[in-house]
């Protein structure tokens, strides 16, 4: 009788071990399911061709023409001014420049049907001067900067527009905007100072120059964001009239110095690297505009930061390729002090966005079943002896 009971009590242990290891093993295989789902719900997510994916056909498009648009902008910009002279017609390129995008957007209000303005003549002409001085002055420093230095002032903007933004809009800031703001003043110190000893031509001037385009740029982004806050302005038509009155100004800036007729002079000379370059430069940058507008709004500011700051750190690479310059370390480790600052700013403003994203690729890595199985929740078994 106890040979029977310890064999009945033996067989109800093995048969209760059995069962947990049955247990556990449907555990484990439901949890890989849920890793494998997860992990393959990424990629669809990832490739989907829907608009709403991570990597869709139209973000993929979006991304092409704007590294198209402003690559192609910011090269021909600079192949004009290695033309001898040119550097002398820099406000004439910025009344073309202005005169095309007036061209086109007046022909973009007519496609969207905007036949209604929405705030004052005042308005845009303040606006317009704020416009000429940021583009015009922009133009006219590619004379006397080397192009890098150029496009690092002008991923800056937040230093100004963080002083714009308390002074015009009474805007307090937090703490990630204050570093940012020193992460990118930091950054730009030491890439202004690598381009000044390796650069025989350097010239402070330049960097006054394109100091003055940021604080007029800082005030259009505050000023711009009252406009249409307190009116509801479309882009097109704020585009439309700053540009509009910018080309009158600059047409009566050029003609009260004198400039316009040798100017005008100078481009009949060469009307293939200034007419021809200029037309395709202007349409490049009003297009780069368009597309930029239509990433925040369907993606977001972060992505489209990225997108942008990949862009202008090609730009960059394609600048010293293309035109011969001289290099030095210093320019790769200052620029990533304003790329970290770049990201700060974003990060202020999107903490919660930007929180998640981290969160779910971290989910998303860690959940892999391509990673050891040491990563997988342990489970305690029991076996039989």
């Amino acid at each position: 009788m106890e040979i029977i009971k310890i064999h009945q009590h033996q067989g109800s242990d093995s048969t209760a071990s059995l069962l947990q290891i049955t247990d556990d093993k449907k555990s484990m295989d439901h949890h890989d399911r849920d890793r494998t789902v997860q992990y393959s719900s990424f990629f669809r997510r990832f490739w989907d061709p829907s608009p709403n994916s991570i990597i869709s056909p139209r973000f993929i498009a979006l991304c092409f023409l704007v590294f198209i648009y402003y690559i192609g902008y910011g090269y021909l910009q600079e192949l004009m001014f290695t033309l001898d002279g040119f550097e002398n017609t820099a406000w004439f390129l910025t009344c073309y420049q202005f005169l095309v995008y007036a061209f086109l957007s007046f022909i973009h209000l007519g496609i969207a049907g905007l036949d209604q303005r929405r705030t004052s003549y005042a308005s845009y002409i303040l606006l317009a001067l704020l416009t000429v001085m940021t583009m015009g002055l922009s133009n006219y420093a590619v004379a006397y900067l080397n192009y890098p230095t150029q496009v690092m002032f002008k991923c800056c903007k937040l230093i100004p527009v963080l002083i714009g933004g308390i002074l015009i809009q009474k805007k307090s800031f937090n703490r990630y905007d204050v570093a940012a703001a020193f992460s990118m003043s930091t950054g730009l110190i030491f890439f202004t100072l690598a381009d000044s000893k390796v650069q025989p031509n350097f010239n402070l001037y330049g960097v006054i120059i394109i100091c003055s385009a940021l604080v007029a740029d800082a005030a259009i982004g505050n000023y711009q964001e009252k406009i249409m806050r307190e009116h509801h302005v479309s882009n097109v038509e704020i585009v439309f009239y700053s540009f509009m009155f910018g080309f009158g100004f600059v047409l009566f800036g050029l003609l009260v110095t004198n400039n316009f007729f040798a100017n005008f002079e100078f481009w009949n000379q060469h009307p293939v690297q200034t007419y021809g370059y200029g037309l395709i430069f202007s349409i490049f940058g009003y297009l780069g505009i368009d597309i930029v507008l239509t990433l925040i709004k369907e993606y977001g500011a972060l992505i489209c930061v990225t997108v942008t700051t990949c862009r202008k750190s090609i730009t960059i690479v394609l600048s010293f390729t293309l035109f011969s310059k001289p290099f030095v370390f210093d320019y790769v480790w200052s620029g990533l002090i304003v790329i970290f600052g770049i990201y700060l700013n974003v990060y202020s403003r999107h903490q919660t966005a930007f929180n998640t994203k981290i969160v779910s690729i971290a989910n998303i890595l860690f959940n892999s079943r391509w990673w050891p199985r040491i990563l997988a929740p342990v489970t305690s078994r029991t076996l039989s002896i």
